[in-house]
């Protein structure tokens, strides 16, 4: 791809894919001429941090679910994704297990019940740890952007929260408001 700056929009991240679809970063990677992937390194339940616990209105060190992902464009990594689950709704499902979810895990959860309708995303900035400057392949004193999302239901109850890292200087976040 020519752009070295992704410019990024959440809202195919939101939706559920119709069946036989692509999940949306490979889609959304192929669309702009490239290769989107992922490897996921680690799935499973483990007890809510205290950040966790906070986003999904849980107990901290109550079970949840996460999957912690890699998220890579041509091969290389683009972002660090932990996607965490309320165990009631994760516990014995594939978003448990390390294997990749046809149409992603958005379509897993709506196909389980549980439908996004509302989302909060915040975004801040800082420097990032040494094994996360390794895994993003960054240079000494290049910072990341954290981007934090918690999805709702309909009865304004959380059902995924992710916790991402980007190079900044490889992002454009893009958000677009509709009013009325």
């Amino acid at each position: 791809m020519s752009d070295s700056r992704w410019v990024s929009t959440s809202m195919p991240y939101l939706a559920p894919r119709e069946r036989g679809q692509a999940d949306a970063w490979s889609a959304e990677a192929a669309a702009r001429g490239g290769k989107g992937g992922q490897r996921i390194v680690n799935a499973g339940e483990i007890p809510a941090s205290d950040e966790v616990a906070a986003l999904l209105g849980v107990t901290a060190g109550e079970a949840v679910v996460v999957r912690r992902r890699v998220i890579e464009l041509d091969g290389l990594p683009v972002e660090l994704t932990d996607t965490y689950y309320p165990a009631a709704i994760a516990r014995g499902t594939r978003l448990a297990e390390r294997g990749k979810i046809p149409g992603g895990a958005v379509t897993l959860l709506a196909a389980l019940g549980h439908r996004g309708v509302r989302v909060r995303e915040d975004v801040t900035a800082r420097m990032p740890a040494s094994d996360e400057r390794e895994a993003l392949r960054l240079d000494t004193g290049e910072p990341v952007l954290c981007l934090s999302r918690i999805t709702f239901d309909a009865a304004d109850q959380p059902i995924q929260a992710d916790l991402m890292l980007m190079p900044a200087h490889r992002q454009q976040l893009r958000y677009e408001i509709r009013i009325g």
